[in-house]
């Protein structure tokens, strides 16, 4: 028999269940995608939304995949649910983000250290003043290792995690960036601050994609590429990652 869910968000399949460690792109087809090239010995444990969520193995070590959808409330939802009622004791982040500070560049991969926001969700978890949503530092310490050993550029830091793709304040990229932050995305700060909160593990690693400044994007070929590279980071993560 599957697990019995406490909830209608994520139900878990009889003869399936969720690896301790799971990668979380925004897209759940970007998640079967992941376990169909990446995974070996596959079974979808989810499908309830079409919010698609497979577990299979890397190098021999169980890891599991599951979309999160784009927006901070869609993965502190999932996230909570993964962490609370399923057992899982870290989440990885793969995706992509829009560079902002200059000396971040299309095709780098980025770990995310910290992520400021706009989203109200992580000054709603009780704590007398602002939370500092911040990546696992254990994995973050990892992936870098990796990221070097591989030859793949890599830029550590602080991220924007915004609630809108078409910010209203046409200000708002150079206001981030005279904020140092390095690049923006749409989830990072969710994660981090409910995996604070449950006293697990969480990581972003992300493909950069383009250049809100210059105006450097990759073409699809390209996008495959440094998606690869993110991927090869992320999955040797996860196997040391609990």
């Amino acid at each position: 028999m599957g697990t019995p869910s406490p909830s209608a968000c994520i139900e878990i399949k009889d003869g399936t269940h969720v690896a301790k460690v799971v990668l979380m792109p925004g897209d759940p087809l970007r998640a079967k995608f992941v376990a169909d090239n990446y995974l070996e010995n596959v079974v979808c444990f989810n499908d309830v939304r079409n919010m698609l969520g497979y577990t299979g193995t890397y190098q021999g070590t169980e890891v599991s995949v599951m979309g999160s959808g784009m927006g901070v409330p869609s993965m502190v939802l999932y996230a909570h649910e993964l962490f609370t009622f399923f057992g899982v004791e870290a989440i990885i982040r793969i995706g992509s983000a829009g560079a902002i500070a200059d000396e971040v560049k299309v095709r780098d991969v980025l770990l995310a250290m910290s992520a400021s926001t706009n989203s109200a969700v992580p000054s709603r978890y009780g704590l007398p003043g602002q939370i500092a949503p911040t990546a696992d530092w254990g994995m973050l310490r990892t992936a870098a290792g990796i990221a070097d050993e591989m030859g793949v550029h890599t830029s550590v830091g602080s991220v924007y995690t915004s609630d809108f793709f078409y910010y209203p304040d046409p200000e708002v990229n150079r206001k981030v960036k005279e904020a140092g932050l390095l690049a923006v995305e749409m989830e990072t700060a969710g994660l981090y601050a409910e995996a604070m909160y449950a006293h697990k593990k969480a990581l972003s690693i992300l493909s950069i994609s383009d250049h809100i400044f210059t105006g450097d994007h990759l073409s699809p070929a390209e996008i495959r590429t440094s998606f690869h590279e993110m991927m090869e980071i992320a999955l040797k993560t996860a196997v040391t990652a609990v």
